[in-house]
Order: structure tokens, then C-alpha cells, then sequence
């Protein structure tokens, strides 16, 4: 009986795993009529990105920096 609560709780467990990975990376899309409208309207100091000659952030230490570096 352990065995087979065993083997649904990974079976459950490799199906979660499966849907989370089910996707697209990066950051949402707008549908297409508003895309067009974003492109048109966005200036160079519409706070989208970075502004032209701009300095660069600097760096704050983090206490997980040797791991992520």
C-alpha cells in the first residue's frame, strides 16, 4: 500500500513539474493592435529602459553575490 502512495505522489509530482515548465520566458506580450500603439507613442525619456547617456547603476553587494557571480 506504501508503494503505491509512493508512486502517485511522484506521478503527481512529475505532472506539476511538467505544467510548470510549460511556457514562455521573458516578460508578457501585448496583443498586437496595442503593440503597434505602445511603439508609436514610447519616447526616448518615457521611462521604458534606459535613457540615452545615461550612467550606469552601481553595483550594491548582496551576502549571495559569490554564489550568483
Amino acid at each position: 500500500m506504501h508503494v503505491r502512495v509512493i508512486g502517485t505522489a511522484a506521478l503527481l509530482a512529475a505532472m506539476a513539474l511538467a505544467l510548470a515548465g510549460c511556457g514562455v520566458r521573458g516578460a508578457l506580450e501585448l496583443p498586437p493592435d496595442q503593440k503597434e500603439q505602445a511603439k508609436a507613442t514610447a519616447t526616448a525619456d518615457s521611462g521604458q529602459g534606459k535613457s540615452e547617456g545615461g550612467a550606469p547603476k552601481p553595483h550594491k553587494g548582496f551576502i549571495l553575490d559569490g554564489l550568483l557571480r
